[in-house]
C-alpha cells in the first residue's frame, strides 16, 4: 500500500515504519506522500487507538530530508516545499490520537523536526539528534526553529541551530527533548508500554488533551479557553459518564470513544 513506508496494528496500536534503511530513511517527496496518506488512515480507523512512528534498521529514526531533491529548487519552489512538510508535520501534532517518536538512531535536520512534531519522544541508547541544516547554508523548514525552542528552551536551541551540532540520548534526556532512553532493543516495547495504559482511557479526553495542550504554543488562541471549552465538550460524552460511573462504583471504566 505504501511505497516507503510499512505498517501494523496490533491491539488498537498503529506502528508506522519509515523504510528507506539504504538511505538511512532520509525524507523525500515520496515518504511525505505516504505520511500523508497513511495520517488520513490514522484519523479515519477507529480501530487505530494510538501511533508509534520509527525508523527501519538499528542506525536511523530519520537522518535528515533527502538532499538530492534540493538541486535546482527556486526561491518558490523550496518555499513551497517547506510549506507541505510543515502541514504534514502538523497534522502529527493535531492528531486527536497519541502519535510517539521512536527514535532508533540518528534524528536529524527533517528527521528531528519530525519527532519533535509527535507527542512525546523515546530513544535508543545510540540515539542522535541534530538540526544541522546550517552546513548546507539553510535552516530547519518543517518547523524545527519553534518546535526546538518549545521543547528545549532558547538558549539550548539557539545553540544547536546555529552551529549545526548534535547531542547524544543522554543529553536529549537532560534538555527534555525525549521522555526516556532505553536500549535499542527495548525501544518499541517501551513505547507500547506506555500506549497500552493511555488506550485504556477515555479517547474523546485523550484527544482534548491533546488539543489543549497544543494550544499552549498557538498564539491564534487562548489555552485557557480552550480547555474550559474541552473540558464542557468531555461533560457531554457518554464516557464520562462512564468514568465517574465506574469510579464511584469502584470498577474499572469500559470507555467506547463516544
Amino acid at each position: 500500500m505504501y511505497q516507503t513506508l510499512l505498517t501494523t496494528l496490533d491491539n488498537g496500536i498503529f506502528t508506522i515504519t519509515i523504510n528507506r534503511p539504504d538511505k538511512l530513511n532520509a525524507l523525500n517527496k515520496q515518504v511525505f506522500i505516504d505520511l500523508n496518506t497513511v495520517l488520513d488512515e490514522v484519523y479515519a480507523n477507529a480501530d487505530i487507538r494510538s501511533v508509534i512512528i520509527t525508523g527501519s534498521g538499528a542506525k536511523a529514526f530519520v537522518a535528515g530530508a533527502d538532499i538530492t531533491e534540493f538541486n535546482g529548487l527556486s526561491k518558490e519552489a523550496s518555499t513551497a516545499m517547506a510549506k507541505k512538510g510543515q502541514d504534514t508535520f502538523f497534522r502529527i501534532e493535531r492528531s486527536p490520537k497519541p502519535i510517539v517518536a521512536c527514535v532508533n538512531g540518528f534524528a536529524l535536520g527533517g528527521g528531528c523536526e519530525l519527532a519533535m512534531s509527535s507527542h512525546f519522544r523515546i530513544a535508543s541508547d545510540n540515539a542522535k539528534f541534530g538540526q544541522p541544516e546550517v552546513n548546507l547554508g539553510l535552516i530547519p523548514g518543517y518547523g524545527g526553529t519553534q518546535r526546538l525552542v518549545q521543547l528545549i528552551g532558547k538558549g539550548r536551541a539557539m545553540e544547536l541551530l546555529m552551529s549545526g551540532g548534535m547531542i547524544d540520548a543522554a543529553a536529549a534526556l537532560q534538555y527534555g527533548l525525549v521522555n526516556y532512553v532505553v536500549p535499542q532493543e527495548e525501544l518499541l516495547n517501551k513505547a507500547r508500554s506506555i500506549l497500552d495504559t493511555i488506550n485504556t482511557k477515555a479517547p474523546i479526553a485523550v484527544g482534548k488533551c491533546i488539543e489543549s495542550a497544543n494550544a499552549v504554543f498557538d498564539e491564534t488562541k487562548n489555552g485557557f479557553e480552550v480547555e474550559i471549552n474541552s473540558f464542557g465538550d468531555c461533560f457531554g460524552t457518554d464516557d464520562m459518564k462512564e468514568g465517574t460511573a465506574a469510579f464511584l462504583e469502584k470498577r474499572k471504566p469500559n470507555f467506547t470513544g463516544k
